[in-house]
């Protein structure tokens, strides 16, 4: 069920922001404010495009295709922009259709990326490539793009990157990959906008109801890699066997509330990880706790556990 955001002072409800209290929004006027988000033919990007029009912001809705364009041009709030991240030509026709548009451009959410899977030593270069096209550079042209505009607004950047940006796990190397870059351009790019008032944030969602992995699993079986004599023949055949579809999955209404806390609250957060289910948590913490450890292991001036634990009230203070 998708929530709709009162356009006076609203807590939202997400646990995860309960921790820091319930922020105001940072302005009334909802109309007044608009928002690109790219990838918003389907899933999350969809989800964040309706979000936003629901609750009377005007959204720039980007899509590749068509039939995706005329089904977002249905939507109140909506305008459909022809928007491939990979093509400049069409990143440029963007910004030009924003700037006609007379409402100039308040926020800006990167969410087009795509998925590709299996063993490192097997996955073509080329398919990487494409991945970082569009999960990567694709990120970096859209935002440079409409950087200008953005800092004239005093506005907002969300890039949706995954707990992927944490985890890094078996035959999904070259997504983490893309989505670790992610997280590091997320916060090069906020320590620089500071001096613009432009606040900038990482949305990192678990596993929601989404597309990407059809799509991937599709392109997967296409490349073979459990071909006879394969590297990693029978483990990618049982990768393959398991469960992909996502239908039942839970909708990602909580990472469009995310969205909305990053583009509008008074205190945004550089980083709101947004997962349907505690284990999904309980991994990806897990999994930075354990980073952190093995970086204390072997350097010359270890802390201890106590030191380590002061580091942690520290950093968890300083959030409030």
């Amino acid at each position: 069920m998708r929530i709709l955001f009162p356009l006076t002072l609203a807590p939202l409800a997400l646990i995860i922001f309960q921790v820091i209290g319930a922020p105001a929004m940072a302005d009334q006027h909802a109309a007044q404010k608009a928002v690109l988000v790219t990838g918003a033919s389907t899933g999350i990007g969809r989800e964040i495009a309706e979000t936003l029009a629901e609750n009377g912001y005007y959204v720039y809705a980007g899509a590749r295709k068509q039939e995706d364009l005329d089904a977002l041009n249905e939507i109140d709030n909506i305008q459909a922009v022809r928007l491939d991240v990979t093509i400049q030509d069409e990143i440029d026709a963007a910004v030009d259709t924003v700037r006609k548009g007379g409402k100039g451009l308040y926020g800006l959410i990167n969410n087009a990326g795509v998925y590709i899977g299996g063993p490192l030593i097997d996955v073509d270069i080329e398919e990487v490539k494409w991945l970082m096209d569009v999960n990567v550079f694709g990120v970096y042209r859209v935002t440079q793009a409409f950087a200008p505009m953005l800092i004239e607004s005093k506005g907002r950047i969300a890039t949706i990157g995954s707990i992927s940006g944490i985890l890094s796990g078996r035959f999904s190397g070259a997504y983490s990959m893309s989505k670790h870059a992610i997280e590091a351009y997320t916060d090069s790019l906020a320590t620089e906008m500071q001096k613009f008032d432009v606040h900038v944030s990482v949305i990192e969602p678990g596993n929601y109801n989404s597309q990407i992995a059809n799509t991937a699993l599709k392109r997967m079986r296409e490349k073979d890699y459990a071909q006879p004599g394969a590297y990693f023949a029978e483990e990618i055949r049982e990768w393959l066997d398991r469960p992909w579809d996502r239908s039942e999955y839970k909708a990602p209404d909580e990472v469009a509330e995310a969205a909305m806390h990053a583009l509008f609250s008074d205190k945004p957060l550089r980083r709101y990880m947004v997962v349907p289910n505690e284990k999904e948590a309980g991994w990806t913490i897990g999994k930075a706790m354990q980073e952190v450890a093995e970086l204390n292991e072997w350097q010359a001036y270890s802390y201890s556990r106590e030191q380590l634990i002061e580091k942690l009230d520290a950093a968890m203070s300083s959030e409030q």
